[in-house]
């Protein structure tokens, strides 16, 4: 996906760009490409994105260890102020208070709008932060027979190989 320079949205009809999204985003494995559109629209000292898409991932079960597919759905907005200070770089001292008012998107108003990155993080966002295959998964089996020490299997040609060492 091409980024979308900031100060053509505003010889755009309604100063809107709408983009279909049918593609696989770099850092994000998935199964299916990433599919939705977003709309970005100037406002004048601020962009206003909406956008929805979805796509299916592997993921790991937290308690039995089987991967398992999971669809990540994002329906979402978000307003991206434009500063003329969102180019320069932060120096921010180690104990620094930070005022809420600074806790949010800015990029410069003659910039570009990264529309894959934005995405990416939207999508991000909506992983599980626990995994589960299913909300009953038992965990990882235990085979009851009177002793609860599992041996690793991975360890046995160690093992094997411990014996035949001498003394």
């Amino acid at each position: 996906m091409e980024a979308i320079y900031i100060p053509g949205l505003l010889k755009l009809p309604d100063h809107t760009e709408v983009i279909e999204v049918n593609e696989c985003l770099a850092g994000l494995d998935t199964l299916t490409p990433v599919r939705g559109r977003l709309k970005v629209i100037h406002q004048g000292n601020y962009l206003e994105v909406t956008g929805e898409g979805s796509t299916i991932i592997t993921l790991t079960c937290h308690r039995c260890l089987q991967q398992y597919n999971h669809r990540l759905k994002v329906d979402t907005s978000e307003l991206i102020w434009l500063d003329e200070s969102a180019q320069q770089p932060d120096f921010v001292p180690l104990e620094r208070e930070i005022p809420v008012e600074d806790l949010v998107e800015t990029l410069h108003p003659q910039g570009h709008f990264q529309v894959d990155t934005w995405l990416y993080e939207q999508l991000c966002l909506v992983m599980p932060l626990q995994q589960l295959c299913e909300q009953e998964c038992p965990g990882i089996p235990i085979h009851e027979q009177g002793n609860f020490s599992l041996k690793d299997q991975r360890w046995e040609a160690l093992e094997a190989f411990k014996g035949k060492l001498p003394g």
